[in-house]
């Protein structure tokens, strides 16, 4: 490991700890969210889109968290890793955190595993919770997801914000996981980037936030040093995951990113790929540090 490698994990440490320090005495030891706190809406009165089947063996043979893979290690890892977010959606800390059942997972740099945590997050999350989950492919310019799930792209993210009078559940993909929702990249576009930071988007985002108020909606966004875009996303969010890959994250573009962000609000950050690391690696979460490893296999998506 190079002394730069080092750096980088050290300063994972330290904005763990200054995340902590900052939100001190302003959040309780997470847990899962109550089923009660927030009415569920009937899908079938908001999803009009397609059906697409999941190869979950497939997922689960890549380390993915699937239904028939929840006692893994990266299962459980993700287990722990839901709570403070599903808390500050719906639970006890709900109303010190605007629009937290909206999520933004990002990193610095493409590659270091920003999707496969958002998949993994939302396959978690749809499991062993009663709210369905809104998986978004906002990384227009790379598109990733539907490919990562192997399931067809069709009319997505982008038809929303070109096509306003398009409804979103036309365009909302139901899946085999039965409370998991997708929404692709969908039609490719030139400006796709800045269509992120369009008045559109806005809207879209607020009518996600007020439509499915009942839901997880998971944005999986661009890398924040790649388009400025990105940051504009992580302003319409209530909460973020940022993820940075072990030993090969470097300190500089760590730093660089983080400074980005909005640090009022939650920003958790995980540690992808870590082969080993002294005690523990980190999940810091607002008041709350979780140490874990992904383990060698994680995807770098």
């Amino acid at each position: 490991m190079t002394k730069e490698n080092d750096d980088s994990t050290s300063l994972i440490e330290q904005a763990a700890r200054r995340l902590s320090e900052q939100a001190s005495g302003s959040y309780s030891e997470p847990a899962v969210a109550s089923a009660s706190a927030a009415p569920e809406i009937d899908d079938h009165d908001l999803d009009h889109g397609d059906q697409v089947n999941i190869d979950l063996v497939s997922l689960k043979t890549q380390g993915y968290v699937t239904p028939d893979a929840d006692r893994t290690r990266v299962a459980e890892e993700f287990r722990i890793i839901k709570r403070p977010l599903l808390e500050n959606a719906f639970g006890r800390t709900a109303s010190l955190v605007e629009q937290g059942n909206l999520i933004m997972v990002t990193s610095s740099l493409p590659g270091e595993g920003k999707t496969y945590s958002a998949i993994n997050l939302a396959m978690s999350i749809a499991m062993e919770m009663d709210k369905t989950v809104l998986l978004v492919d906002a990384d227009v310019g790379r598109a990733r997801l539907h490919r990562a799930l192997e399931i067809p792209s069709g009319p997505g993210l982008i038809d929303l914000l070109l096509k306003p009078s398009l409804d979103a559940g036309d365009v909302m993909l139901r899946t085999n996981v039965p409370k998991l929702r997708i929404i692709t990249r969908g039609e490719y576009h030139p400006r796709a980037n800045e269509l992120l930071a369009s008045g559109d988007m806005q809207r879209l985002v607020r009518e996600f936030a007020n439509r499915y108020e009942d839901r997880i909606i998971i944005f999986d966004a661009p890398p924040l040093l790649v388009t400025s875009e990105a940051v504009v996303l992580s302003g319409l969010v209530g909460q973020i995951v940022f993820v940075v890959e072990a030993h090969k994250s470097l300190q500089h573009t760590v730093k660089d990113a983080l400074g980005l962000l909005d640090t009022s609000k939650p920003i958790g950050l995980v540690l992808n790929k870590a082969r080993s690391f002294p005690g523990a690696s980190y999940f810091g979460y607002g008041g709350y540090g979780y140490g874990y490893n992904y383990g060698p296999d994680g995807a770098g998506q």
